[in-house]
């Protein structure tokens, strides 16, 4: 019998120091780490989905009606200035310029002798007037007739890219009809449409400033070796979405960029009076976001909060919390709504110089 109470006494003794050994543990465990949010004038890297847009792309079109008899380049290919691309066929043309050349030296002859009779006073001068404007109406013909045949040929106004062939080497073609576009890429505009509250945010870090630089991540997720400048907004903003149009200007070297092309732009936004809190000091429930504020019983409550950007490993808050509250900064598993923890206080402003944050 004393044996039994013994080991009853002994078991209760190991019992008691073990629990209480979890305690302690448990006191331990629970000594989590707590901030606040930083209040502070930053900057983001905003993205905008974009279009490429040479900066002279234009439509070479017939000036005059006929067969299209010869077709001296290829899709694709780089013209120069004054290039000849197209010959419309000017056998009509160049029969008319000869018909009126004729006629110019029939009235040059008509004109001499009228004049002569005029200096012997044979006729009156009304009359050599008379011939002398034949003469003129003769010679505009001419000039006339020159500028048909030249609209046969069609030359590239500038340097440039030809695009895919709108018609083939002997079709008939009407005066006016498309042969193909002309594509002058040595630069890109580059247009990106801005919401109107961060327009009013450039503006207001843009003043003073004659460019600010932007970057274009391409199709393929790679950034345009060369950066552009933002050189011209346009005047008024979309009613149906809040947007107005920017243009950015890229220069293109090596020809990388066409017409037409997509991608997006990275322009840098400032952000006045952000509210700065650590990407892990958040936790996310059916794609909110939330935090744990530690109330002033030192009890944990979630909140969800309305992020307004994101940067490596921080999160700016628009809404949901103020600059006052103390947010759980580790340990969110641990805890859940109505936990009473015990805390050790960092410094905002150490906890985000530990993480990334751009310079202002």
């Amino acid at each position: 019998m004393n044996k039994v109470l013994m080991l009853a006494g002994l078991c209760g003794i190991l019992t008691y120091a073990s629990c209480k050994t979890e305690t302690q543990e448990k006191e331990v465990e629970s000594k989590l780490q707590v901030t606040s949010p930083l209040k502070k004038d930053t900057s983001i890297i905003k993205e905008y989905v974009s279009q490429v847009r040479a900066i002279r792309h234009i439509e070479l079109r017939a000036q005059e009606k006929g067969y299209l008899q010869k077709i001296y380049v290829d899709e694709g290919q780089f013209v120069k200035q004054g290039q000849l691309l197209f010959q419309i066929m000017p056998t009509v043309y160049q029969a008319e310029l000869q018909k009126a050349e004729a006629e110019v030296k029939f009235e040059e002859i008509e004109y001499q002798n009228t004049k002569k009779l005029s200096d012997g006073n044979v006729v009156s001068p009304n009359e050599t007037a008379m011939a002398k404007a034949k003469l003129d109406k003769a010679k505009a013909e001419v000039a006339l007739m020159q500028v048909h045949l030249q609209f046969t040929e069609i030359k590239a106004p500038f340097d440039g890219i030809i695009d895919q062939f709108m018609v083939k080497q002997g079709s008939l073609v009407d005066e006016g009809a498309l042969l193909s576009n002309l594509s002058d890429n040595s630069k890109m505009w580059v247009y990106f449409n801005v919401p109107e509250a961060e327009y009013l945010n450039y503006k207001a870090k843009a003043e003073g400033k004659e460019d600010v630089p932007v970057k274009l991540m391409m199709a393929n997720k790679e950034l345009f070796p060369y950066p552009g400048v933002v050189e011209t907004i346009e005047a008024d903003f979309d009613n149906a979405t809040g947007n107005i149009p920017f243009r950015a200007t890229f220069p293109n070297p090596k020809g990388l960029l066409r017409h037409g092309e997509t991608g997006n732009i990275e322009m840098e936004v400032p952000m006045k009076n952000a509210l700065i809190i650590p990407q892990k000091a958040t936790f996310e429930i059916l794609d909110k976001k939330y935090v744990f504020i530690v109330d002033k019983d030192n009890k944990v409550r979630s909140r969800e909060i309305t992020i307004a950007a994101d940067m490596p490993d921080l999160y700016i808050v628009s809404a949901g919390i103020t600059e006052n509250d103390k947010i759980l900064l580790e340990g969110l598993r641990k805890v859940k709504d109505n936990d009473h923890i015990s805390y050790d206080f960092k410094d905002p402003k150490a906890v985000i110089a530990s993480l990334t944050l751009p310079a202002e």
